[in-house]
């Protein structure tokens, strides 16, 4: 298609009418693709796509993105099919980062291609996971840097992805503690906290952790008694103040209601023993392999074992193996390599 387009080659490429347009319609603000810093090896722009449209598409092929479906948000996979995972928070994010962005006047595509992959390198079994490395390696593991690793170097064989400087910089910046560059990282860094929030809520409520009623009222009655409800009132608060902004800004009411309501996750729900039974076993099962493939990383796959050849450190690898890991591959390897197969008679 891009092939018919050059032999075509009409007075303007689509890339350049949606460049045009992009610097006709959005904020000043906004992160213009023709203005974007690049990537860390040039190449030769598409016809009918922008870098930050690109970026969005090499992520969502990526083997790393479609492994997020088999990733813990906060409830292990296994325990109901309707409990969100790494991936389906990652949409919750890129939609409602979308639907922010359009309203502002600021790059949906960036914001888009910044949401799709800010959670793309977090280890199986969630938070647990980033402790439990933190611990075994004696370094701290953070995802949002390890996400940028997968972009930059793990992806495709070692050769990553070769996003551009903007996207790169949302997902590093996504915590709540840093600062994007661009107000499209901003946008999903508070995109990211009004998803993972509000649909824990709902999940914790599944669970029979959390009920409507034993959310705090004071939070309730500002922001609403119901996920969507919620949601709405963050999401309008959050455009209606950040209109001509180069930063995402909210009320002083909804901004208050919705930290509270955040810090009693954090007290009710994130630490809530139901919750966290499993995770003594899902830290030992990170622990065992860890050591294991430390001690023989010759049984590390192909890619991996490249990156040592080229000089990578050690630690840093089998932590990209483990990190990259799914729940269930993580499991299964664990009963592979430590438990007795069941002897049968042929």
């Amino acid at each position: 298609m891009e092939a018919l387009f050059r032999r075509k080659r009409w007075h303007m490429t689509l890339r350049e009418r949606f460049e045009k347009e992009e610097h006709e319609r959005l904020s000043k603000y906004a992160s213009k693709s023709d203005e974007s810093r690049g990537r860390d090896v040039p190449e030769e722009e598409s016809d009918i796509r922008t870098v930050y449209q690109r970026d969005r598409d090499r992520i969502i092929h990526s083997k790393s993105f479609r492994r997020m479906k088999h990733k813990t948000q906060v409830f292990l996979a296994p325990y109901g099919d309707h409990y969100r995972t790494r991936l389906t928070h990652t949409l919750e994010v890129s939609q409602i980062a979308r639907t922010i962005a359009k309203a502002v006047g600021a790059n949906e595509d960036l914001a888009e291609a910044i949401a799709l992959a800010h959670d793309i390198g977090h280890t199986p079994f969630g938070h647990v996971g980033e402790r439990t490395l933190t611990s075994c390696s004696g370094r701290l593991f953070s995802h949002n840097i390890q996400s940028v690793r997968v972009v930059e170097r793990i992806e495709k064989d070692g050769k990553g992805l070769n996003l551009t400087w903007e996207v790169r910089d949302g997902i590093k910046n996504h915590k709540t503690s840093l600062t994007p560059a661009t107000l499209e990282g901003d946008i999903v860094r508070v995109a990211d906290k009004i998803a993972y929030v509000n649909h824990d809520i709902d999940d914790g409520i599944r669970a029979g952790v959390l009920s409507e009623d034993s959310l705090p009222k004071d939070c309730t009655d500002i922001l609403g008694h119901s996920t969507s409800e919620r949601i709405n009132t963050i999401i309008c608060d959050a455009v209606e103040h950040s209109v001509d902004s180069p930063r995402v800004n909210m009320s002083d009411t909804v901004r208050d209601a919705f930290v509270d309501m955040r810090k009693f996750l954090f007290t009710e729900m994130y630490t809530n023993p139901v919750v966290k039974s499993e995770e003594v076993k899902a830290a030992k099962i990170i622990e065992i392999l860890y050591e294991y493939y430390l001690e023989r990383p010759e049984e590390m796959p192909g890619e991996f074992k490249f990156m040592l050849d080229e000089g990578d450190d050690k630690i840093t690898v089998v932590c990209d193996y483990i990190a990259g890991m799914t729940d269930n591959f993580a499991v299964e390897k664990f009963q592979e390599l430590y438990i007795p197969r069941s002897w049968s008679i042929v």
